[in-house]
């Protein structure tokens, strides 16, 4: 798994802990917004070829 995944979903879980646990200040909710287009980034950079890759072409 990408380390970019994992840091978007662990952006999520603090999140859901932190809006269930007590009343979140507005910068919780940010962690929504940054957590998921991670993910969605992330996603899609692995899906295109020749972008992000540790293979150099010649």
């Amino acid at each position: 798994m990408d380390i970019g995944i994992l840091a978007g979903v662990a952006m999520l879980v603090v999140w859901a802990i932190g809006t269930f646990a007590f009343e979140a200040p507005g910068w919780i909710h940010l962690l929504l917004s940054v957590g998921v287009f991670l993910i969605i980034y992330r996603i899609v950079v692995r899906g295109t070829p020749g972008v992000d890759t540790t293979t150099k072409k010649r």
